[in-house]
């Protein structure tokens, strides 16, 4: 566009400058926040999507368990009570004489009514799986046989939904997926409230900010309701990305080396009788993996009374307990206790089998507090802590994180132009927002991006692409 100032200039024998430098912009900060906002939302949405809807499944697949599996779980209350060796020999007898099953743990009837699991390692499952056998403690009555996976001894329909919520049953490629989501989950997260409290600072109509004006149409109703229910779901949903980025395949590991330089690991009993053990791996329930190998040779089953007898007598006082065998010769019995709602119950003691002496204890107690609040937020992010309550919170957090996904899209679906037929969606916020910030701006977000890539390394990959993606659609318009 020609303007006066042009005219003027040339009217004076003056050339005009070819290029101008950008002049510096207020509020380029929020720009970018907003353009990263709406990228990441549109790319990474459906991995959230997903995530939030399997994760909320998974809130409540404790309580499905209890429903599903009431048979197993579950025994006619009696006044008669069999010796764990007693129960451990009804569920050999029931086993049988396999070559490639090992006695592995046995977990006693915590309460009345409950039954004793008495678990086996089976050449024949998985990885991280094992053959559970519930037994009635009262008559010695086989209630079920079926296959747990983990620490948690999940049982399958819990296990079919936690790989759904992990990898969508596709193995290490499919936990590339849960772990863009959690990584970007917090991320969008605080942009999101970066955004907001820009937009209330300036809003005339703040409460629409906090509670949604649905007498609104449009997209200022969507927008109200995308505003509002993401001030009230963000704490959980910051929570939920913490907590679950600690469980991902690469910034996983980056957070365990952390955690690791710094002396914040969970402690563990020594069962070498030689040696020193290695630290416990506390994500064991959610991911599979086992804190314990399987024992290579057979238990004599009186022993787990005299175990778990020494065991109360330390420092396990609670029914919820896990007896494990030596896994070798040279190695100690370990009693743990498995109480993962509040108060925490998780001291373990280990005891040699030859002289029934305590070789080793750890106390929940003396857990450093970066460790004690790794158990916190394990055991509040897989719904154990506070029980059906925080089941219930988890699936409303998750529904409300499915909901600003499809409320997302829907607003970039009401900015198109209707002038437009062929137009589907709104255009992207304004481009070049880095071209008006000032040079320790543009530093501090090179430096930042480059961190965050670092110690997330699938949001640098994916922020890479969106950077190529942001590259080409401009030149396509360009030209256009």
């Amino acid at each position: 566009m020609v303007t006066s100032h042009t005219l003027s200039a040339k009217a004076h024998g003056i050339d005009e400058p070819q290029h101008t430098a950008p002049r510096r912009q207020r509020g380029w900060f929020a720009a970018l926040l907003l353009r990263l906002h709406f990228y990441a939302g549109v790319f990474v949405g459906p991995f959230i999507l997903i995530a939030a809807a399997s994760g909320a499944l998974y809130a409540i697949a404790p309580s499905l368990e209890q429903v599903v599996y009431k048979h197993e779980l579950r025994a006619p209350i009696t006044s008669a009570h069999l010796s764990l060796g007693e129960q451990i020999g009804a569920a050999m007898e029931h086993v049988g004489d396999d070559a490639g099953v090992t006695l592995s743990a046995v977990r006693p009837a915590p309460e009345p009514g409950d039954t004793t699991r008495v678990m086996y390692q089976d050449d024949s499952l998985g990885e991280s799986e094992s053959r559970a056998v519930f037994v009635d403690p009262g008559s010695g009555e086989i209630r079920g046989d079926l296959t747990v996976y983990g620490t948690s001894g999940s049982l399958p329909l819990r296990t079919w939904i936690d790989h759904l919520h992990r990898n969508l049953h596709l193995g290490d490629l499919g936990r590339l997926y849960s772990e863009t989501a959690a990584s970007w989950l917090g991320i969008i997260a605080l942009a999101g409230l970066a955004l907001w409290i820009v937009r209330v600072r300036k809003a005339r109509a703040r409460r629409e900010m906090v509670i949604a004006n649905l007498k609104r149409t449009g997209y200022r109703r969507v927008f109200s309701m995308h505003a509002s229910l993401g001030i009230w779901v963000l704490l959980g949903t910051l929570f939920l990305s913490a907590t679950g980025i600690t469980w991902s395949q690469y910034a996983g590991a980056n957070v365990s080396q952390i955690r690791s330089a710094l002396n914040w690991g969970t402690p563990s009993v020594t069962t070498d009788l030689s040696g020193d053990e290695a630290p416990v791996d506390e994500h064991a329930e959610h991911h599979g993996a086992h804190h314990h190998d399987a024992p290579t040779g057979a238990a004599n089953p009186a022993t787990f009374d005299a175990v778990l007898a020494i065991a109360q007598r330390i420092n396990v006082n609670t029914g919820l307990v896990e007896i494990r065998p030596p896994a070798s010769p040279g190695t100690a019995w370990v009693v743990q206790e498995i109480q993962r709602s509040y108060p925490t119950e998780v001291d373990a003691i280990a005891v040699d089998g030859t002289t029934l002496e305590v070789v080793d204890r750890v106390d929940f107690a003396d857990y450093t507090l970066a460790a004690k609040l790794a158990r916190w937020g394990i055991d509040i992010h897989t719904g154990s802590m506070f029980g059906l309550a925080n089941q219930i919170a988890l699936l409303v957090i998750a529904i409300g994180i499915g909901t600003m996904v499809v409320l997302g899209y829907l607003m970039w679906w009401k900015r198109r132009p209707t002038r437009e037929p062929r137009r589907l969606a709104g255009a992207p916020p304004r481009r070049g927002v880095l071209r008006g910030a000032p040079w320790w701006g543009t530093l501090a977000v090179m430096v930042a991006a480059v961190l965050i890539g670092t110690l997330f390394p699938l949001v640098g990959y994916t922020l890479l692409g969106f950077v190529v993606i942001d590259i080409v659609v401009g030149v396509l318009r360009s030209r256009a």
